[in-house]
């Protein structure tokens, strides 16, 4: 068989400039957002453009989040886009998410020089209408109700493309009644001899292991079950977004099949990618590789486009940083951790005051840690900064052997090392979250069942 390639980007999350994005709320805003939010459609407009052109692959997959929050004029112009790609010729499989709609009485935002506004969002049951000629036409199964179908992307290769979003209340996962139907599209492609694979816009596997602790945000709840029986049931590779973040892991079964998580990272965020994927071997040797962001029309202020875009994401993590000392009920919000008590509060403020002025030396020298010259008067905020846009950028260089393996496992590991977490050895997830030691998060070719 001639390779089947295909073309994936994930979490578009396009913003029309007009509604308004601009003035000292939305700086403010934008001081704990990975994302560029300003600059969606310029990044947008030309990576679809790119897209229209290239001839490395005639399919074009985008797994959610494609609007910025839910706008209705987000997605009219966002549609364009989809509608001048099917005119040069690609075929367009979507899914929505969580950011695409936004059901009375909430409503998305925008901003101007008099501050934060709301702006006429999108319901749910729209969504089927407005993104049906990029999937549910061409769709051989569809269902309506979850805003899922199968494609037949080539022969013998099928799309189960699934959306779990629901009332928005389901908690990242699949109703009872959603996998009766995957179950059913399972089977049927089984029976007809189909390879099939699978989008889903949240993370089946944790993009790295401490991400797995995390909750449902960043991981779709009851993960395990859901990969066992996908694997189980012959799909064994699914292309999954929301977290923005570059990664490949992997999982056997105890009947030893194989399923595989490939997460792309947001197309308007550090790190940015589109991924071209080739199918040879009768569609069970995967190739994946990882091509830049096109370059987009803007004012960089001098930098180059990566280091503009690397720039905001370690704002937002440096604005974390200092809101555990300053705003430490910001900061814990933005973990996700509601209603924390006045003591924690002040405990976290303690704590960052600590950690903002501390180098990783004086971290060390604390913990009776041993601290290798190179990085002793690096400041221990810039190198936490580092831990973390390397885990989003993927392949995490912080391997065994490196000065800063051994100051964060010396300044951790030693209580991480005696914490169970989900039946886990806390330490073995530090440890393979700061280093990689298995696929590529970039380019990695996966054999399905081979």
């Amino acid at each position: 068989m001639d390779p089947f390639k295909l073309l994936l980007i994930t979490d578009t999350h396009y913003f029309a400039p007009s509604l308004g994005c601009r003035g000292e709320a939305y700086e403010e805003f934008m001081k704990m957002e990975q994302k560029c939010f300003a600059e969606t459609s310029a990044i947008n407009k030309a990576a679809f453009r790119w897209l229209n052109d290239t001839d490395l692959a005639d399919t074009v997959l985008i797994a959610g989040d494609l609007s910025f929050n839910g706008e209705k004029q987000s997605h009219l112009e966002f549609i364009d886009l989809l509608k001048d790609l099917k005119a040069h010729g690609k075929r367009v499989f979507v899914i929505t998410a969580g950011h695409d709609f936004k059901d009375p009485p909430s409503a998305p935002f925008c901003f101007d020089e008099t501050g934060r506004h709301e702006t006429e969002g999108t319901p749910r049951k729209e969504l089927f209408d407005l993104y049906y000629e990029y999937g549910f036409s061409d769709a051989i199964e569809v269902d309506k109700e979850n805003l899922s179908y199968v494609a037949q992307l080539a022969p013998g290769l099928r799309l189960l493309a699934l959306n779990n979003d629901g009332d928005g209340k389901c908690g990242h996962t699949y109703s009872a009644r959603q996998i009766e139907w995957i179950l059913k599209q399972t089977k049927k492609a089984r029976e007809e001899n189909q390879v099939m694979i699978a989008m889903s816009h949240y993370p089946l596997l944790p993009g790295v292991p401490l991400f797995g602790l995390l909750g449902g945000e960043v991981v779709m709840k009851n993960a395990e079950y859901i990969t066992t029986m996908l694997a189980d049931e012959g799909v064994h590779l699914c292309f999954t977004g929301h977290m923005h973040n570059m990664a490949i892991n992997g999982k056997v079964t105890e009947k030893g099949n194989r399923f595989y998580d490939v997460c792309t990272g947001s197309l308007i965020g550090h790190p940015a990618g589109i991924r071209l994927v080739s199918f040879t071997d009768d569609y069970d040797t995967v190739g994946i590789e990882t091509l830049p962001l096109p370059p987009f029309e803007w004012d960089f202020g001098g930098l180059t486009q990566e280091a503009y875009m690397q720039r905001q994401f370690d704002s937002m993590i440096t604005t974390m940083l200092t809101n555990m000392r300053d705003d430490p009920r910001r900061f814990l919000g933005k973990l996700q951790i509601r209603d924390a008590s006045d003591a924690v509060l002040k405990a976290v403020s303690k704590i960052g005051e600590k950690l903002n002025a501390a180098t990783v030396g004086q971290v060390c020298k604390l913990t009776l840690t041993k601290c290798d010259d190179s990085i002793r008067d690096v400041l221990f905020v810039d190198l936490a900064r580092d831990l973390v846009r390397h885990a989003f950028e993927g392949n995490m260089p912080y391997v065994k052997g490196t000065p800063e393996h051994d100051a964060v496992m010396g300044v951790l590991g030693k209580i991480a090392n005696h914490v169970n977490a989900g039946g886990k050895n806390l330490g073995d997830l530090l440890e393979r979250t700061i280093g990689k030691y298995d696929y590529d998060d970039l380019n990695e070719t996966l054999h399905l069942t081979k």
